[in-house]
């Protein structure tokens, strides 16, 4: 691992991150007063606000309102580097990582918080016509098809085709898709509808498919019904225990029945990086890695692994074989600062020979917003739903947006769109990379 004082290095325990989400940035910023080398390395050179991606997407905010570069937020931090690198394989038993560009690093200490990518379910071929939503490049894409859409149903003198181009359809209710699903009716009906003279936006379906029972599963059932019926009252087509079979170029199928569609977006699963299993870990079904309880990886105490790329068995906390069993680890943006932060702390008691302690997971509540006015919070006794909730997330959103730029770009766009219904980030930009078939031109 290169650095501008080798003796440094000699001198001081290597902790290399892999990954600039939440998890691996509340890592390094934990470890800025400890006798160590911090490296993080990601293939981007930005930190992603990942929770309001989906506004980004729907062209409500810009992309710079919800990023900062990785570089400028650890500007201040003296023992933290940022590289710029996409790793491909992880050597445990030599300690070293291999990128993309054939560097290698070196490392004491190594966090991995790779995060997760979409999961179609065996079906890779259906990203193609359903992208997922991540990535700043996903929510180009989503953007992309999204407006592209009205555009080519304004063109279209075909009615067939012009009511499946003003067909979206959204797979997953959990809280990306629900998300999605609330915002754009709004815009489709309130936002674009002065836009066009040939077709009538109002008329847009948006149809949200969910294989399981209800909405937001994750949710008490009392909030996911109050879910269910915000996204109804919205224009939102609302399909539980709905199994999709078939993702293509005319739409989706459920079962026998399609759905025609130009339009699909992918919210319904997740799936860890490759570099889990190719570490030769145990991995669960979404391919995470299983942790041991203080977060670090069986038979290398000094490899951790957090955030959606780790699992965390329940196990028995009390010792005695009769305790509280740990509450599972939900895959949020807290949960992977939570992480984050213990696995720094985890190093230092290392270095400091201190014995290390089990993973805690603390719940400080969860949020969902459904659409204007509309959002649901559980705090576990106490719930909340409707405007106040609505503020609440908003709040919430903006105290932890990463700087102070960001905190009033995203407060006028907000502002802004509020008050007219109107996305303020609606450029379709020129892009030379091959797309959806149905989207790509006449």
């Amino acid at each position: 691992m290169s650095s501008s004082d080798p003796k440094k290095n000699m001198l001081r325990p290597r902790v290399v991150i892999v990954g600039a989400g939440f998890g691996g940035m509340q890592a390094a910023r934990a470890l800025r007063h400890a006798p160590v080398d911090v490296t993080v390395l990601d293939r981007t050179n930005h930190y992603l606000f990942q929770p309001l991606l989906y506004q980004a997407a729907a062209g409500v905010l810009s992309p710079a309102d919800i990023t900062q570069p990785t570089r400028f937020l650890l500007r201040k931090q003296r023992n933290a580097t940022v590289l710029l690198s996409e790793i491909m394989s992880i050597d445990l038993e030599r300690k070293q990582l291999a990128a993309s560009d054939g560097s290698a690093y070196g490392y004491d200490y190594l966090i991995v918080a790779t995060g997760a990518r979409h999961s179609y379910f065996g079906h890779p071929e259906w990203e193609a016509f359903a992208p997922g939503l991540k990535t700043l490049e996903d929510a180009r894409e989503i953007r992309h098809r999204f407006l592209l859409a009205f555009e080519h149903a304004e063109k279209s003198e075909d009615p067939a085709e012009r009511a499946a181009l003003l067909t979206f359809v959204i797979v997953g209710a959990g809280p990306t898709g629900v998300e999605l699903a609330g915002i754009l009716p709004t815009i489709a009906r309130r936002g674009l509808r002065r836009d066009f003279r040939r077709i009538d936006t109002a008329t847009a379906r948006v149809i949200l498919l969910e294989g399981g029972a209800r909405v937001l599963p994750t949710f008490p059932e009392r909030l996911s019904t109050r879910a269910h019926r915000d996204l109804e009252e919205l224009g939102v087509e609302v399909q539980t225990n709905t199994l999709v079979t078939r993702v293509g170029s005319e739409g989706v199928d459920v079962g026998d029945h399609n759905i025609p569609s130009r339009t699909v977006f992918w919210a319904a699963g997740n799936a860890a990086s490759p570099l889990m299993a190719q570490m030769g870990t145990p991995v669960d079904r979404a391919g995470r890695a299983v942790v041991r309880p203080d977060l670090s990886i069986s038979n290398h105490p000094e490899v951790f692994v957090i955030g959606d790329a780790a699992t965390v068995p329940l196990t028995d906390i009390s010792g005695d074989g009769g305790g509280e069993n740990r509450p599972a680890v939900p895959g949020l943006a807290a949960a992977a600062m939570q992480m984050g932060a213990h696995a720094a702390q985890m190093i230092s008691r290392s270095l400091n020979g201190q014995p290390r302690s089990p993973f805690r997971y603390r719940d400080r509540g969860s949020l969902a917003v459904i659409g204007r006015n509309r959002a649901i919070a559980d705090f576990g006794r106490v719930s909340l739903t409707g405007f106040v909730a609505f503020l609440l997330w908003l709040f919430i959103h903006l105290l932890f947006l990463a700087s102070f730029r960001n905190r009033v770009s995203v407060l006028l766009e907000w502002t802004y769109a509020y008050v007219t219904y109107r996305p303020g980030a609606r450029l379709i930009a020129e892009d030379r990379r091959p797309r959806h078939p149905n989207l790509d031109g006449d």
